[in-house]
């Protein structure tokens, strides 16, 4: 079977009377297009059934067909039955679905959350791991031109979160694979504390011919992917952009910067703790998003006045005295003390001036100072001046730029060669 057009249908009430745009249609549209599919339609239809006429029409035209919305627990989510009536098949339990979502709701699965685990029998679902309605895919048999055949459908829950988390990581792939249409091939890559703009013109200064691009901007990164054209011509491409906005703050895959880190230290075997001040307990929360994270994480301490760093980490009053909490001094005390206290193979410190309030000429707004104490080598500080969108912001930047250098750290490399390549942040 070759697969090369795609209908795709957004369904929500929300959606036909206005109440919010859509943003689902455009986004895959977008996406299946640079990799080689022709978009059919992109139907918006509100939660009342009217779907099940234009969805078959649409299967006599299209290969794949593609639904967003209507998986939820109430009387108005008819996805699963329709597309169960149409393909001539009955509602059926997933046991594994039940078990997992009983796992996470316990016996609040009883009564309309428990339709969310029903699939047209034969299909099979999606799991789902940012809300409770997994979606689910299959063949829907049909006959076109007298002949019988099959079209590939995929149903996804409407929320953004979700139905991106599912588009990007188990759909997309899977579309990408298959034969028939015209992908030149896909490469994806996470990128640290670079503004979308600043990307957006790296992009177009080393454009390779017939290389496509797309971004899609998350908490604590950007996904860039570049299409088309030839993987020599993509790499190419990519070289270039590190070497315009700086080294180690793109990389190749799917990936945030605490799993970069918190690979390497499970890989190494290694431990590590963190001395927040700026952060306020930020980096140990990226840090224990992650399951099994007590294997390597051991804790953190959140020193925000003078007296705090003093008191549990052995800061100086001399050195708060001579250069400041904001400086490499304060910083490298910090991560020695928590180095100390806690036993750890690596620590880091960090400490800085998120605004609105507090900046001098010396020290900015947006000045950060990072610490890394380690058993293996000599403690290293770094300051990373960052670009002020609001004290949120820099919090943010801040915890991710942790990480990242933390990572590089324990890796041995040149920290200051490092930063002062960052040109953007």
């Amino acid at each position: 079977m070759e697969y090369r057009t795609v209908s795709l249908f957004i369904i929500g009430t929300e959606l036909t009377r206005g109440i919010i745009a859509d943003g689902h249609g455009q986004l895959m549209a977008r996406e299946l297009s640079q990799i080689g599919y022709h978009i059919n339609r992109i139907v918006i239809v509100p939660d009342d059934g009217t779907l099940g006429e234009v969805l078959r029409q649409c299967l006599q035209e299209s290969d794949i067909v593609i639904l967003t919305g209507g998986l939820g627990p109430t009387s108005d989510d008819m996805t699963r039955s329709l597309i169960a009536s149409i393909a001539g098949v009955p509602l059926v339990q997933d046991e594994q679905s039940y078990k997992d979502l009983y796992t996470r709701i316990g016996e609040r699965i009883h009564g309309a959350n428990q339709r969310q685990v029903y699939f047209p029998e034969g299909f099979h679902p999606i799991v789902n791991p940012k809300g409770t309605a997994p979606g689910f895919t299959g063949l829907i048999p049909v006959v076109k031109q007298g002949k019988p055949c099959s079209v590939l459908c995929f149903a996804m829950p409407g929320p953004p979160v979700e139905m991106h988390e599912m588009f990007y990581h188990r759909v997309l792939p899977e579309l990408a694979v298959l034969t028939g249409h015209d992908g030149d091939g896909r490469d994806e890559y996470s990128c640290f504390l670079i503004p979308e703009s600043k990307l957006e013109d790296a992009c177009v200064q080393v454009a390779a011919e017939g290389v496509l691009w797309g971004t899609r901007v998350q908490e604590h990164r950007i996904s860039l992917y570049l299409s088309g054209g030839k993987s020599e011509e993509r790499t190419r491409m990519i070289e270039g952009m590190e070497r315009m906005l700086g080294t180690g703050l793109i990389s190749t895959g799917d990936i945030e910067a605490v799993d970069i880190l918190s690979r390497y230290l499970q890989e190494h075997h290694l431990t590590i703790s963190c001395a927040e001040s700026c952060t306020g307990g930020y980096i140990s929360k990226l840090l224990t998003d992650r399951p099994g994270s007590s294997q390597w994480f051991w804790g953190g301490a959140v020193t925000y006045s003078n007296e705090a760093k003093i008191a549990q980490l052995k800061v100086t009053q001399a050195t708060l005295d001579l250069h400041g909490a904001v400086s490499a001094a304060c910083v490298e005390e910090m991560a020695r003390g928590m180095l100390i206290s806690s036993g750890t193979d690596l620590s880091i410190a960090i400490s800085g001036i998120a605004g609105p309030e507090g900046g001098s000429i010396e020290k900015p707004i947006g000045l950060v100072w990072f610490g890394f104490a380690s058993k293996g080598q000599p403690t290293s500080s770094i300051a990373v001046r960052f670009s002020s969108y609001g004290r949120a912001s820099v919090r943010r930047r801040a915890a991710v730029a942790a990480l990242l250098l933390a990572f590089f750290y324990a890796n041995g490399s040149d920290l200051l060669d490092m930063v002062q390549s960052w040109q953007y942040i």
